[in-house]
């Protein structure tokens, strides 16, 4: 039988289709099957059978449930898998289709992308996959807005993600919408990886061998984080890197991605979450506190990040967090 989801446990149902990437299969299973998530989480495999299921490495994995359990799942995610612009089954589409009526979350990870575009869940949505693959993609699916350039996006109730690592930031990014910022740090040092990056990020990031060994701005960084509540100007982190700016510029995007003003909006956006859902400041102090100057701008980028506002997401995480407490006792 599948495992069972509650208003405590939401059910995560990974499609496994012939040939799937293991990574990709990995990724969800390790952030929402490990035993530290199951007072959160449910996660079951399926596949278009119960059975063994080959991976594109070599060997198989076991799928315990058929396509039935995505009439159940809170969240669908399909994992990347070889061969991504075959014919899929029709019963497969018929089943994410049908999931994503229902008002399931439908999410891919790679080359899973693929299998939600010929499903028609993509047309008139912005979507990723490996930049390899992207060119293939939006060729075979031109009502699909294909952006090769970033790691995951989300479109509210579907979302992609880009190849391999890529998978990580975007499920991290389904625990931080689902539990918090604190839940997904959590998890995220659990994995070893960082616990945000933006999903707007580069999916191929540069990085050269330093000049020498002090040449990284990873310091910089690290001052400019204990520090979001001044309002830097790349001249003020030149300085401390003791670089021209034009060096400085450069060497960021090479070493993130992204630009020093992204980078600072979303980290200051991450700790706007993190102290809406761990204290019970006002909007205009959090605002103060992150470097945004005045709730207004606070609510202007939080709004852009999160589609929601300050006191709607602190409202809604509190919220939730009592029925987990709750549910708990």
């Amino acid at each position: 039988m599948p495992p069972r989801a509650s208003p405590s446990r939401h059910l995560v149902a990974a499609l496994a289709l012939e040939d799937v990437v293991a990574f990709d299969l990995a990724t969800p299973a390790q952030v929402f099957g490990h035993p530290t998530e199951r007072r959160r989480y449910a996660f079951a495999v399926c596949s278009t059978a119960p059975g063994l299921v080959p991976t594109s490495t070599g060997f198989a994995v076991h799928a315990a449930h058929g396509l039935e359990l995505l009439a159940q799942a809170d969240t669908v995610v399909v994992p990347g898998h070889w061969g991504a612009d075959r014919t899929y089954p029709p019963e497969v589409l018929r089943a994410l289709r049908a999931a994503h009526v229902r008002g399931a979350r439908m999410v891919s990870i790679c080359t899973g992308a693929f299998a939600l575009a010929a499903a028609g869940l993509l047309d008139g949505r912005r979507a990723t996959t490996h930049w390899y693959d992207a060119p293939r993609l939006a060729a075979l699916h031109p009502r699909v807005e294909v952006d090769p350039d970033v790691l995951y996006v989300d479109e509210g109730q579907v979302l992609t993600s880009a190849g391999v690592a890529a998978g990580i930031d975007l499920c991290l990014h389904l625990v931080r919408t689902d539990h918090g910022a604190e839940r997904a740090t959590k998890v995220a040092r659990r994995l070893v990886v960082p616990p945000h990056r933006d999903g707007g990020q580069a999916q191929y990031v540069e990085r050269p061998v330093p000049e020498a060994p002090d040449a990284s701005l990873e310091l910089t960084r690290a001052w400019a984080l204990e520090r979001l509540d001044h309002p830097f100007t790349v001249a003020d982190l030149a300085g401390h890197a003791l670089v021209s700016e034009r060096t400085f510029l450069r060497r960021f995007r090479a070493e993130t991605g992204t630009t020093p003003l992204r980078w600072l909006h979303d980290q200051r956006v991450a700790h706007a979450r993190r102290l809406l859902e761990s204290t019970d400041l006002p909007v205009e102090d959090v605002a103060a506190r992150c470097g945004f100057g005045t709730a207004v701008s606070l609510r202007d980028h939080f709004r852009r990040a999160t589609r929601t506002t300050p006191t709607a997401y602190r409202r809604a995480f509190r919220a939730s967090d009592a029925v987990r407490r709750i549910t708990a006792v």
